[in-house]
């Protein structure tokens, strides 16, 4: 049975250590590093011990009684939560770590989302309960209010004859045939096993156990737990697909591409369908490894629920899929951009294609290149990450780049229905493009359809279009800001047989979908926190009144006892800097936990246009305006008037 088990946590609680000493358990590996010591085994990144935190997501390998498990160290910082949430749509179960002394933080509560939406099977692990303030029933009670009223603290392994009365009275609560059963006494450990294992699967219990990564305490009872409890059913015999969700290089810059196996078998030598957003490609698998740590063993075969890596591939991309398996969901995108700076006597171009390479690792980290200003763009959660990038730049490329300032990054979208329309026959072209662009879901991105006919369109040409809209951020309208929230469907469009070639698709791709732009009612989106203030009681009034001054909405306060517990959201722009201010009048007896929330309407939308200034008729890149012939010469047709003179109107 293979199982893949993420382990998830805020920074500085030992998730780290907590995988080390699992391995070194397993026999998996012969030492046990310390983060501390800037030895840790799955923290191989020389970046990563010297911070002392965990940039990537590392694979552990150890086998126990009858089951594979792949273990994978998440970061815990937000900066770096991309990575995190690629990590987690493979996962089988997830661990997150909690510390006793600490209790949920920040970042705790983005995982908690995280694995929520991702439905995710979840278990907690109280760790550092050998620190002085370790409080084991106040994490649970925290667990209870913050998270799910299903946790259950197992203080003993269940391998034994008996298990705790008072867990066998929680689960009974939950099936009216089991609640007969405890009332009658009658007691089968295995009947009460299988209910617990498929009450996990169904996100229905969340057991949790505790102890020590650091001093070993806890850790052999919390693996034998965990093979007791858990479960996966992958089958052999589908054709196979699977999901990848992270991309390395090695040092000579070769990509190594690492998936979820989730149905069928691979084989060396094969060759898989590669799905992305701007296609499909097909490839052949020179190498299939294991890795544990930054070591690895080769394999001939590949079976379902095996995490592996391999080589030989191209046009692999960091979330999307392999093999039978669909295009990537859509994942948190980045509030925040920053511009790129270098030194004069480097290639611009040279140090684009270098970030590219940094991209297909991190999608999110939506690397443009701006032909007006000559500068490249990247998009960023955070100053950290900054910091990161500029050593991992100076360590893989080697060479020095500095960041601008972190600016917000803002959106765009549409409010209701509206069809573009795109032309394009300058002498000896000919393409004609119709798409219906329509709102759907914040926080959705881009998706499409084709309803189009194969008498109009050829699947190819289909897949053209499907390509453009893919292949790059595209400009709104109000500022310039990447478009987003947007469905678009391919309605109909037109070729000729000998004036028609690839590029023209583009061209009649994007004044489509200009067009429907200029036409559309839009509006301007920005990011957002949710946050969770604790103060004493007597600072309510007081950040309840800066809450409404920086435009941000809250639920009812609770109070506990003398403190108050507000829950909210705002928007970044106003409420970036509030934790200084927070922490300057409450005099560090208050909490405040921010997490990235997404994006929405803009709160000050007029203002952010005109700081802008966004000028749409010079942006060089895109145009609504339609080009179509006449006795042989090219003329231009506004948005406005352009579809009067289509071709292929219905």
């Amino acid at each position: 049975m293979n199982k893949t088990i993420g382990i998830l946590a805020h920074v500085d609680t030992g998730k780290t250590t907590f995988s080390d000493r699992i391995l070194y358990h397993m026999k998996s590996i012969k030492k046990i590093g310390r983060v501390d010591h800037k030895e840790s085994y799955l923290d191989s990144d020389k970046i990563e011990r010297k911070r002392g935190i965990t940039i990537y997501s590392h694979v552990g390998f150890f086998k126990y009684k009858d089951s594979n498990y792949y273990i994978i160290d998440t970061p815990g910082h937000v900066d770096f939560s991309s990575s995190m949430e690629r990590a987690i749509e493979v996962m089988d179960y997830a661990i997150i770590l909690i510390s006793a002394v600490e209790g949920i933080q920040g970042h705790t509560e983005m995982v908690w989302k995280l694995l929520s939406k991702h439905k995710i099977p979840t278990m907690f692990f109280i760790n550092k309960i050998d620190r002085d303030g370790a409080n084991i029933k106040k994490v649970i009670k925290e667990i209870e209010l913050e998270f799910t009223k299903e946790v259950f603290l197992i203080k003993k392994p269940l391998k034994g004859k008996d298990i705790e009365r008072d867990l066998i009275e929680f689960i009974a609560q939950k099936d009216d045939m089991l609640l007969e059963k405890y009332l009658e006494d009658k007691y089968d450990k295995e009947l009460w096993v299988k209910f617990m294992k498929n009450y996990i699967k169904e996100r229905k219990f969340f057991p949790c156990f505790f102890g020590s990564a650091l001093k070993d305490i806890g850790i052999e009872d919390f693996l034998e737990n965990l093979d007791v409890l858990t479960f996966t059913d992958y089958q052999n015999e589908e054709k196979f697909s699977g999901k990848i969700y992270k991309i390395i290089h090695d040092d000579k810059e070769n990509k190594i591409t690492f998936v979820k196996a989730l149905k069928g078998k691979l084989r060396v030598k094969d060759k898989v369908c590669l799905k992305s957003l701007e296609g499909e490609y097909y490839e052949k698998i020179s190498q299939l490894r294991v890795y544990n740590g930054n070591k690895f063993k080769t394999l001939d075969e590949i079976q379902a629920g095996q995490i592996f890596a391999a080589t030989g591939l191209v046009h692999s991309y960091s979330g999307y899929g392999i093999g039978d398996e669909n295009q990537s969901k859509t994942y948190m995108s980045s509030p925040l951009k920053a511009k790129v700076i270098v030194s004069e006597e480097l290639n611009l171009r040279e140090v684009l294609e270098k970030f590219k390479i940094l991209q297909s690792e991190d999608p999110a980290l939506d690397v443009v290149w701006n032909e007006e200003l000559k500068e490249i763009h990247i998009c960023i959660m955070g100053n950290i990450q900054l910091e990161v990038l500029k050593e991992v730049i100076k360590d893989r490329f080697n060479f020095k780049v500095n960041f601008g300032p972190c600016e917000i990054l803002y959106k765009e979208t549409i409010l209701g229905t509206t069809i573009g329309y795109g032309h394009f026959e300058p002498l000896k072209h000919y393409c004609e493009v119709h798409l219906k662009l329509e709102p759907i879901k914040r926080n959705s991105g881009i998706e499409f359809e084709s309803l189009c006919s194969t008498d109009d369109l050829t699947v190819g040409n289909q897949n053209l279009v499907r390509t453009h809209i893919f292949e790059k951020n595209h400009n709104g309208i109000l500022t310039g800001s990447p478009i987003t929230d947007i469905k678009v469907t391919l309605l109909t469009g037109r070729t000729h047989n000998k004036h028609t070639s690839g590029g023209d698709f583009r061209e009649a791709t994007f004044r489509a979908l200009r067009q429907g732009l200029e036409k559309a009612s839009k509006v301007l989106l920005e990011p957002y926190y949710s946050f969770k203030i604790e103060a004493p009681l007597d600072l309510m009034g007081r950040i309840i009144s800066d809450i409404q001054k920086l435009n941000g909405k809250f639920e009812t306060p609770r109070t506990i006892r003398d403190r108050i517990i507000i829950t909210g959201r705002g928007p970044v722009f106003s409420f970036m800097n509030y934790p200084l201010e927070f922490n300057s009048f409450s005099k560090g007896k208050g909490k405040i936990i921010f997490n990235y929330d997404g994006y929405d309407i803009c709160h000050n939308e007029e203002e952010i246009i005109k700081r802008i200034a966004y000028k749409k008729e010079t942006d060089t890149e895109y145009t609504s305006t339609s080009i179509f012939c006449s006795k042989g010469e090219g003329f231009k047709v506004s948005w406005k008037e352009a579809e009067k003179y289509m071709h292929c109107l219905k």
